[in-house]
């Protein structure tokens, strides 16, 4: 698989007939291996390993209903009551992240109202933090560890 601009972390990996599966600790089943599952599994790790966020409160490809339409996130992180509070949309690394990506997880928002949203393709990475009160957001520096998405501790914001 394609470098990311994350650690690489090791995976589990098996070959059904032609397509290579992956373990997901998080769903406890195999997945295939494709280039956004990729960079999910990475970017998870990366989470749990670097950012501190408790495997226990990720929930992956989770449906939701918007506006009468079914959707299904890929990526959620809850707090320590069980309410979310990130929201993150993956892409695979060949996929530009647009306008429309940004959208696509604003949808969801409409639903979830989490106050941090992150949108990666394993290259790049984006972390907004919203502020549903003002109808605004403003880009972070970086993704936040876990313990300031359950303090009051702010983020820096992008400059």
């Amino acid at each position: 698989m394609q470098q990311l601009n994350l650690p690489t972390y090791p995976i589990k990996t098996r070959q059904t007939g032609d397509k290579t599966e992956v373990f997901d600790p998080i769903r406890k089943r195999y997945v295939v291996l494709t280039p956004e599952e990729w960079v999910r599994q990475q970017f998870i790790r990366y989470l749990i390993n670097e950012k501190k966020y408790p495997e226990t409160l990720i929930s992956i490809e989770k449906g939701i209903k918007v506006n009468q339409m079914f959707k299904r996130f890929d990526a959620v992180i809850s707090d320590q009551t069980g309410a979310p509070v990130v929201l993150i949309e993956f892409k695979s690394p060949n996929v530009r992240i647009s306008q429309k990506t940004f959208e696509q997880v604003a949808t969801y928002n409409i639903r979830l109202r989490v106050q941090y949203l992150i949108v990666s393709n394993g290259l790049k990475h984006y972390c907004c933090s919203v502020d549903h009160e003002k109808e605004t957001f403003s880009f972070l520096d970086d993704i936040p560890d876990f313990r300031v998405l359950t303090t009051k501790d702010e983020p820096t914001n992008f400059h």
